[in-house]
């Protein structure tokens, strides 16, 4: 088939990196970019071969024929732009989290819901060979059965040094509880089912413009298992990131994204081998959603089902 016209709002770090997956993909191709800061959206739009750039996304919607829309401005204003996409009925992949509170995440998700588009959710993890290995042994049993999950993030500078940004420092629409723990916390819904927010503590800076410096959470699992969530930053040492499983015959992590650990009970913690499939992307499934073949997307329903515990987190 033709290739997927792709036009993309936002081109911050993100947006950057999915722009290269859309480009690397021979069915899908961006057309238009579109930044409010109008220097970056002319040097991208050059650095991709003289596309058509915008400084507003509803000049792209109106003069643009486009196939789909990557949403990836931040999510202060996901909702704003989202709906307009939506009206003009293109299929639209947005960044999480879905929008920058609980009502508007609502009123994307049933507003989308009544159109025939595809809509979906950027959780990369989803499509990564070490979470699904994870969610494999899981599955098979390798720890028995599940006593507790948790999840740990540790962060020596937040921001991190390559995405200084106000926004994602800010209190409003920033910090790593929802930058980062929104990423877990959909794969927690994907493997285990839904989850029930039990209480929780943030540690937050005298700056009421700044977001938390340490969360302290206490959730639970579809079936009553606990699902600890232990987050710091402003710390010595290195960042990392780690989501354990604790079971009654051993221990399993995802570690830093792509590493995974483990051992059986009276055993050491150890590397274990990731499968090496052959990986199916995102955009893959994009693709094949489009042209009306069997996918595997994640929507604009399980990012506001993450949204529901995201706010509850982030509460004061």
């Amino acid at each position: 088939m033709e290739y997927i016209k792709v036009g993309v709002i936002g081109l911050g770090a993100i947006g950057e990196r999915l722009i290269q997956g859309f480009n690397a993909n021979s069915h899908t191709k961006v057309t238009a970019v579109v930044d409010t800061n109008i220097e970056r959206a002319t040097n991208m739009a050059e650095k991709l071969g003289g596309i058509n750039w915008y400084d507003n996304h509803k000049d792209m919607l109106a003069e643009e024929k486009l196939d789909l829309v990557y949403v990836a401005v931040p999510p202060k204003y996901h909702h704003v732009v989202t709906m307009d996409v939506i009206e003009k009925g293109i299929h639209v992949l947005c960044e999480k989290p879905l929008a920058n509170s609980l009502e508007e995440a609502k009123e994307m998700y049933e507003k989308v819901e009544n159109k025939a588009i595809i809509h979906a959710m950027n959780f990369p993890l989803n499509y990564s060979s070490p979470a699904n290995t994870f969610e494999r042994l899981m599955k098979e049993g390798y720890i028995g059965k599940l006593r507790k999950l948790e999840l740990s993030l540790n962060f020596p500078n937040w921001p991190r040094l390559w995405q200084q940004n106000e926004w994602v420092a800010g209190r409003e629409q920033g910090g790593f509880v929802l930058e980062v723990g929104v990423h877990f916390i959909q794969l927690t819904q994907r493997i285990f089912g839904s989850i029930t927010y039990q209480h929780s503590q943030l540690e937050l800076p005298e700056d009421q413009s700044k977001c938390e410096t340490g969360v302290i959470a206490s959730l639970e699992l579809e079936d009553g298992t606990p699902f600890l969530l232990n987050g710091i930053s402003q710390i010595a040492g290195a960042e990392r990131i780690t989501y354990t499983a604790y079971g009654t015959e051993g221990t399993l992590s995802l570690v830093d994204w792509g590493r995974l650990e483990g051992g059986k009970l009276g055993e050491e913690i150890k590397p274990i081998e990731v499968e090496t499939e052959e990986s199916v992307t995102l955009i893959d499934n994009l693709v094949a959603a489009i042209a009306g073949k069997e996918s595997q997307l994640y929507t604009f329903k399980d990012g506001y089902e993450a949204q529901v515990i995201l706010e509850k987190l982030r509460a004061k």
